[in-house]
């Protein structure tokens, strides 16, 4: 009886060892930026995801915020809904929509605004894949 049960057991334990070894390796994400969990698009006031989180969402959103020096896309993948169009401007009047892919990529998942003042981002729309080479 032991012997059976350590068979079945041995079997079992041999089954998740091979599925293991099989599944693919996943791409390596980047690690969270502060505040910004897996799934969510995220500004910062300041380069590299420092300073002020000041967007952070999940879905779509709308609004005006001003002195963004760096964006991060952490969202998941998700056929149609993973990368995001980022509609801002450096300069009024002009209005620039940039795709931003996921973390963690292939393609840009994450700017810097290293210049004074920022930008100022108007909204983000989530959406299926950028055209070759993103933004």
């Amino acid at each position: 009886m032991k012997y059976k049960r350590l068979a079945r057991v041995l079997s079992v334990l041999a089954v998740i060892v091979a599925a293991v070894a099989l599944t693919p390796a996943a791409a390596n994400a980047e690690a969270n930026p502060p505040g910004c969990g897996k799934g969510y698009f995220c500004a910062y006031s300041g380069i590299n995801e420092t300073g002020t989180l000041l967007i952070h969402t999940f879905g779509n959103w709308t609004g005006m915020v001003s002195g963004v020096k760096s964006v991060f896309n952490n969202g998941n993948p998700c056929g149609g809904c993973d990368h995001v169009d980022m509609l801002f401007y450096a300069a009024p009047p002009n209005n620039e929509t940039w795709c931003i892919h996921y973390n963690p990529g292939p393609g840009t998942y994450k700017l810097n605004f290293d210049f004074t003042g920022g930008i100022i981002v108007k909204g983000i729309t989530w959406r299926g894949e950028c055209s070759p080479g993103g933004i």
